[in-house]
């Protein structure tokens, strides 16, 4: 089943099981992805999998950034819902893969782009992006390529 339908199918299964928490928070990421059909034009055919991934990786760094500006500013009880939307919107993400399998991944980039220095850094996260897709943070393989180089 594809990514935009299962989404449909769990916001409908939430709704109907009385779980509103669960409804409004997919019911938010069904309207994320509805926008960005629209601004990329692709309202009748639909988005891809791997862009609707990146949509919802988008929405948890939100949700994660607001949870950590809740906790700075005293506010608990904000920080913990946005953490709990975070929850539910990662359970479309695919499994995320250990720094330990990142650090694999970045060193045979890093062999074989033959980079040997911070000037290559943004080489490297990018080609490490490009392999791992979605199933890895980008901040974490961003920290992690540059202490490699250093």
């Amino acid at each position: 089943m594809a990514l935009k339908e299962q989404i449909n199918s769990d916001l409908k299964a939430a709704l109907l099981g009385g779980d509103r928490f669960t409804g409004e928070v997919l019911r938010g990421l069904k309207s994320v992805i509805l926008d960005e059909e629209v601004k990329q034009n692709k309202r009748d055919e639909g988005l891809d999998d791997s862009t609707i991934e990146q949509l919802i990786a988008r929405e948890i760094k939100k949700r994660n950034d607001s949870a950590t500006q809740y906790e700075a500013a005293g506010r608990p009880e904000l920080s913990e819902t946005e953490l709990k939307e975070a929850a539910v919107i990662a359970s479309y993400l695919p499994a995320q893969v250990s720094e330990d399998e990142i650090l694999v991944v970045i060193k045979k980039t890093i062999d074989k782009l033959g980079v040997t220095n911070m000037a290559g850094v943004g080489q490297v996260i990018g080609a490490v992006k490009a392999e791992l897709g979605n199933s890895a943070d980008g901040s974490t393989i961003a920290r992690l390529v540059k202490d490699a180089l250093q």
